[in-house]
């Protein structure tokens, strides 16, 4: 009599290291529900706090700064606890599994508006702590659920184009979340036309209850495969014994390291930028109705995610930063014709954000893809593997970027004039110092971001021989341990 079966037919097959759909499937929505409340913070927190909240647009940009810091500190030390995470069921899984339902609530606790006094200046800090307070737990719980989420990259396939396609589907989950966000967004705007903070309660509860739900999938769904590697590479589940001060030291003298932070932070700078000045740049500048706003945040999101297998693909043929050149030279033109267009050419406008969508489909695609051939470089050199610490970088600097690129333009355009709407004037008209605030951001200011970028990318040294090198003298070593630990009798 036998047992119940080994996963024999793991396609799964770890020794192949080819991943099967619904694996591939399971992962990529572990980013569907952090990409849905990471596109409604994008695109509307700052319109809500400055326009419905009633916030000033400098504190608007210091709550949310205060936010991100100190979500951006919390990252390094999520990841390395869930280094050092003993379970059951791996170092990642308790994590997502526990934070998922708190960072469903709190999303939803940033879009209401609380009456503190009937003193205006009372109340605008009230309203500024308020806000501060949900976002620091809000992002607290949001960095538990998605950091151990990203380490699982290199815990489920060693192979370099395996992880390119994974990252793939994952992105295809995360750019489809924030496709999603957006069609929610652009349908209550449309169903409740006349009530903006009904539209944003009505987005912040729709969307916390449905991002919730896809990290339990990612978890139950990759579960096994993790397991099987695991138990072939038990490295990948070790924790790791270096004190923190010493992780930080390698980490930072691993040169392709720092290419890769230099290369997703330049991008996602734009990102950020871009995101979080479309909604003025819309009202204010082109002087469009709100609905305009997701239509043109779709049409980069939709470009986005068709042309991520497309991306995939080619850079199975010309490797990875081949492909980075490609979409950031495409996004460079977009964002520099942005800043030329003017409030009749809306045609024109909707064509730049379609172009656009080519670039940031490589800036979600290759950071990520690069990275996990980076914890492969600092395995050899260390000999243990320390996912949580490279991811808890990566995403402590997404969050920096997000919490100045919001600060810088909010601060800019509340020193520049900005007048908020009121009920009497909805759309007021902008001064020009605010126009050129909201023109500068969304052209040069990420142009120059995406060049430097491409600078950083030329000179990234791991290609896709390298890789093939240190993966074979990682196993060379394995195999030379478990000859010895035999020959020792263990």
């Amino acid at each position: 009599m036998s047992d119940s079966p080994p996963d024999d037919n793991f396609q799964h097959s770890p020794e192949n290291e080819k991943l099967d759909l619904s694996t591939k499937l399971a992962f990529g929505a572990g980013d569907l529900g952090t990409a849905i409340t990471a596109m409604i913070g994008i695109s509307y927190l700052s319109p809500f706090l400055t326009d419905v909240a009633g916030l000033n647009p400098q504190l608007a940009g210091q709550t949310q700064l205060v936010g991100k810091v100190w979500d951006a500190v919390n990252d390094p030390m999520v990841g390395v606890l869930s280094d050092r995470t003993q379970s059951s069921q791996g170092r990642r899984y308790p994590w997502m599994i526990w934070g998922a339902i708190p960072f469903g609530v709190f999303f939803f606790l940033q879009w209401i508006v609380p009456h503190f006094s009937n003193n205006e200046n009372v109340n605008q800090w009230g309203l500024f702590w308020y806000y501060t307070a949900i976002s620091i737990l809000f992002n607290a719980f949001y960095t538990v659920v998605n950091l151990p989420y990203t380490a699982l990259t290199a815990e489920l396939t060693q192979d370099y184009d395996e992880r390119t396609s994974l990252n793939s589907f994952r992105f295809a989950f995360s750019i489809g979340g924030s496709i999603l966000a957006l069609i929610i967004g652009l349908v209550i705007s449309l169903v409740v036309p006349n009530n903006r903070s009904l539209q944003f309660l009505l987005i912040g509860a729709i969307c916390a209850i449905i991002s919730v739900l896809p990290i339990y999938w990612c978890v139950w769904g990759t579960k096994k495969r993790a397991q099987a590697v695991a138990n072939l590479h038990p490295e990948t589940e070790q924790t790791v014994s270096i004190p923190i001060g010493q992780q930080l030291k390698i980490a930072f003298s691993n040169r392709p390291f720092l290419f890769v932070v230099g290369i997703y932070l330049c991008s996602w700078l734009a990102v950020q930028l871009t995101a979080g000045i479309i909604p003025y740049f819309v009202i204010s500048w082109m002087r469009l109705p709100q609905w305009h706003i997701s239509s043109v945040l779709l049409a980069v999101q939709g470009t986005a995610m068709s042309m991520l297998f497309v991306w995939s693909a080619i850079s199975k043929r010309v490797g990875k930063q081949a492909v980075y050149y490609m979409g950031m030279t495409l996004w460079i033109i977009a964002q520099a014709g942005l800043f030329f267009v003017k409030p009749d050419q809306v045609v024109l406008m909707y064509c730049l954000a379609v172009l656009a969508g080519f670039g940031v489909s490589t800036a979600y695609l290759i950071p990520w893809s690069m990275l996990p051939d980076v914890i492969e470089l600092d395995e050899l050199k260390t000999g243990q593997r320390r996912e949580g610490i490279f991811y808890s970088f990566m995403v402590f600097l997404q969050k920096i970027c997000l919490g100045l690129a919001v600060n810088l333009v909010l601060q800019r355009l509340g020193a520049a004039g900005y007048i908020k709407p009121t009920p009497e004037i909805p759309v007021p008209t902008q001064p020009d110092s605010v126009l050129e605030v909201i023109r500068v951001s969304i052209g040069p200011l990420p142009a120059a971001a995406l060049i430097c970028g491409l600078v950083l990318a030329y000179f990234y040294p791991i290609t896709r021989e390298m890789h093939a090198e240190i993966l074979l003298k990682l196993q060379e070593r394995r195999e030379r341990r478990g000859i010895g630990n035999r020959g020792d009798g263990v």
